[in-house]
């Protein structure tokens, strides 16, 4: 029963919605309570953020903000089934759980940052940041022309210069190869 309520939970957020939103229009129209009905239309606006925005991808990113590995590691385990959210969060999850990977074991990151590439990351920053550590792990591997292809693919991205620095240590590390 809890594997169907996981896998439906899209459908389910919907239904709360649509019934918050007929319980405001009910509250406004017969009842003239405007104070419980702007209750329920915040609340419905909540529910409609948590179904494109899944609360546990921004409870690991606050995480990840704050370095706190281990607890974002759990927020992301809380979703059972990422293939029950939309394809942009389903990026943003392995993204997520490529970065927190990528601190202990940066080969096994790999799988998950070519995942969330696939399925789109929207941020050019985030795609830059995830072909970096996808050059890291090609170099790991003895693989320089991969790796090579990865930079410049990182320094296009990376359009603000945010990750310059980054893209010189690794361009340095390459010179060892």
């Amino acid at each position: 029963m809890h594997e169907l309520v996981v896998m439906y939970s899209k459908q389910i957020k919907i239904g709360i919605a649509a019934l918050l939103f007929i319980l405001a229009v009910l509250c406004i129209y017969p009842l003239k309570l405007i104070w419980l009905t702007v209750l329920l239309l915040i609340i419905c606006g909540f529910v409609i953020l948590t179904i494109f925005r899944n609360e546990n991808n921004l409870t690991a990113f606050y995480y990840l903000r704050k370095n706190q590995l281990d607890k974002a590691k759990q927020a992301l385990e809380r979703v059972k089934y990422p293939e029950g959210l939309i394809l942009s969060q389903q990026a943003y999850h392995f993204y997520l759980k490529g970065l927190i990977i990528s601190q202990q074991e940066p080969l096994k990151a790999e799988k998950f940052f070519l995942k969330a590439l696939n399925l789109g990351l929207r941020m050019d920053t985030d795609k830059a940041v995830a072909k970096l550590n996808l050059a890291a792990a090609a170099m790991q591997k003895r693989k320089k022309q991969q790796a090579i292809m990865y930079i410049n693919e990182a320094k296009k991205l990376d359009k603000q210069g945010v990750l310059k620095e980054q893209i010189g240590l690794l361009q340095n590390q390459m010179r060892f190869l």
